[in-house]
Parts: C-alpha cells; structure tokens; sequence
C-alpha cells in the first residue's frame, strides 16, 4: 500500500480521543475557571464572539474565560504535536494563554483571532525550541538547491495515492518520532495549513528549505507508516 502522509495528515483531528486532555495545570491561566464556562456566560457574551473579544479587551475575566475555553484544546493539541511530550505541551499552552491575557489588548482584527492566537502560541513553541538548542534547520539541508530552482514538480506536491485507511495511533506516533525541524514543518504545513512562504517567515529560513523539509519528513513518514503497516499484516 502506497502511503501519502500528506492526506493522512486529514486523519490528525484536532479533537482525536488519542490526544490526552490538558491537565490541571492550566488552571492557572488568568481568568480560568476549573472546568467550562457555564451556559450563562457563553449566553451572556453571546451574540457573537466579537462581542466577547471585546470584553475580554476591556478586562473582563469572564469573557477571558469563555475565549480560553473556545481555544484551549487547538492549542493544546498543537502545542502537543509540536513538542511531542504532554507535560511540556500543557507548560506551552499555559505560556501561550499568558501571552494572550497579555498582549489580547493589541489584537486589531487585521486576521482572524484564532489565527492571529495560533501565531502567538507557535512563536511560543519555537522560542522554546531555541532556548533548548534545537536546530529548526539542518546545515545540510541548506546546502541543498531550493526545490524550485529545480526542474519537474516542486518537493510540495503530494504523489502517492492512499488506500485504505491508516491507524490513528501509528500516524501520532509516526509524527511524533520526526526529528523537530522535520515535524515542525510537517504539523505547520499539512496540519495547519500555513503556506511555505508563511513557514519561511515564522521559521526565519527560505522557502526552498521549507520545501526540502517537508519532502523529507513525508518520506521519513511514509516509511514509518509502511513499517508499522508490515507489522501489523504479521499478527
């Protein structure tokens, strides 16, 4: 069975009963309470969420709460798959909802909040990607000529064809095993949906390496997959 993990990537809900909850620890966010939101505040702010960014702009907990709990599981769960270890993952998503309690007065709607908060929460990660070290991109890599300084069809382009379906618990842990750089550019592009040049910007590399890297993590992927597959048909 040919494997393409850039539609498998479609398998990777942000909801997944695989992703473990956040723990108590983000209770400590600013305005959270333990659990929810009940009804009432959700009613209250209600019309719309404009209305409740508003609030929450102008320094009502509540509506800083009920924001929190509308976001709290995306960001969790990219955080998650991102840093690939739970405890840190619930740290980062604490971190990111600091920032936001924060810095929420800034927010002039020149994008959606939850992407202009996505932002905040992936410069979160990656600044503590770089006070651990990590090499986001290989030296090797950027030796390598950019893919579109290339002849033929560019590193991006999915071309494998996937049949049947793939296990949701193989494909998390697939993801998870990629080197970071690798992963990174994996979950920003087929999870998130952030184009290459937008990669380039947040990463602060070119596009061309963002292109080689997310070719290489589809391979690594894919043989991940393919192996954990033979397994499988060996029971």
């Amino acid at each position: 069975m040919e494997i393409d993990p850039s539609k498998c990537a479609r398998d990777l809900s942000w909801t997944s009963p695989a992703l473990p909850a956040p723990a108590g620890g983000l209770s400590a966010v600013p305005g959270h309470a333990e659990s929810d939101p009940p009804p009432s505040i959700a009613a209250a702010a209600g019309a719309t969420v404009d209305e409740v960014l508003a609030r929450a702009q102008a320094g009502d907990h509540q509506a800083f709460a009920h924001l929190y709990a509308l976001h709290k599981r995306r960001i969790y769960s990219l955080c998650l798959r991102m840093v690939g270890n739970v405890a840190e993952a619930e740290d980062l998503t604490q971190e990111a909802f600091l920032q936001l309690f924060r810095k929420i007065g800034t927010f002039r709607g020149d994008s959606a909040f939850s992407t202009w908060l996505h932002r905040m929460a992936i410069n979160v990660v990656l600044m503590r990607l770089r006070k651990k070290g990590l090499s986001l991109i290989s030296l090797d890599e950027a030796m390598e000529p950019a893919p579109e300084e290339r002849p033929g069809r560019s590193f991006g382009t999915p071309d494998l064809t996937l049949t049947g379906s793939i296990d949701r618990l193989a494909l998390e842990r697939a993801v998870a095993n990629l080197p970071a750089g690798y992963r990174l550019i994996f979950v920003l592009h087929d999870i998130e949906g952030y184009e290459h040049n937008e990669i380039a910007e947040l990463l602060d590399c070119s596009i061309g390496n963002s292109k080689s890297q997310l070719h290489k993590a589809r391979l690594k992927l894919r043989d991940a997959l393919r192996k954990s597959s033979r397994q499988e048909e060996r029971r």
